[in-house]
């Protein structure tokens, strides 16, 4: 099965390099690599002029922004499925393909768990199971660690260029929730991403915020009314439980723990 393996590169000469490096390591062979560059001028161009022979796709022009690089990828993937390794993120090491590909059957998406590199931290992501509502609303596996069948991109469109930081998150939750993709969820770990991406960092939380509540409210209203009573239900819940009549009625076996 052939994967389309896809990086989004500006202005990160050592980034790129660190992930090049890691897909040409890979013992698995049936891939093909896809350098998204968007004009940099800091010699990442160097970089992929020295590995040219190892893409089967490459191009350093200007962009409309990270979607716009990313839709150019999907567009230029012939693989079965996609699997987005931006500039700076690698392969946890020269086996991760194999480890990944016995997964990769008749699913639409397929997620892993991911290795989190922070300024001063370093620890696993984890993800749930079940992708439900409540969790996608604020949440989503990494795309760094996530597999999407190239139709599903065919069936239901690329990614919204007129978002600046969640669209990949918007692409997900309509695809589970509203076009039913199948998924799957594997406890495993492969790769490792670097939180300095846009949606990483602080100054940019209110946008992020902002571009969710956008799409939550025009694609999931009803959803998202249900949601807003449930949170209400659940705050009125915590204040009852720090209740000292509550705490004492327990006690006295008046009535049960809840």
């Amino acid at each position: 099965m052939l994967i389309s393996i896809i990086t989004i590169n500006y202005n990160d000469k050592l980034g790129l390099e660190r992930t090049v490096k890691s897909v040409q390591n890979q013992t698995y062979s049936n891939f093909e690599h896809i350098i998204i560059d968007g004009n940099s001028t800091d010699g990442s161009k160097d970089i992929i002029e020295l590995n040219k022979e190892s893409f089967s796709y490459w191009v350093s022009e200007p962009d409309h922004g990270i979607y716009n690089a990313m839709n150019k990828g999907i567009k230029s993937a012939k693989g079965e499925y996609l699997f987005f390794l931006n500039s700076g993120d690698h392969f946890n090491n020269a086996d991760a393909l194999n480890k990944v590909n016995k997964h990769l059957k008749d699913i639409d998406i397929v997620y892993f768990d991911i290795n989190v590199v922070g300024e001063n931290e370093s620890y696993i992501k984890k993800c749930p199971k079940q992708l439900t509502f409540k969790y996608l609303h604020e949440d989503l596996p990494a795309h760094q660690a996530t597999f999407i069948k190239k139709s599903l991109f065919d069936d239901l469109g690329y990614y919204d260029e007129n978002l600046k930081i969640v669209s990949d998150w918007k692409f997900l939750i309509l695809a589970i929730c509203k076009h039913h993709a199948s998924y799957k969820y594997v406890e495993d770990t492969f790769s490792t991403y670097y939180r300095d991406g846009l949606s990483s960092l602080q100054e940019n939380q209110n946008q992020v915020k902002a571009e969710r509540e956008g799409v939550l409210n025009k694609e999931f209203k009803a959803f998202m009314n249900d949601l807003k009573e449930q949170y209400k239900l659940e705050r009125t819940l915590r204040t009852l439980k720090k209740s000292r009549t509550i705490k004492l009625m327990i006690k006295l076996g008046l009535i049960h723990k809840f």
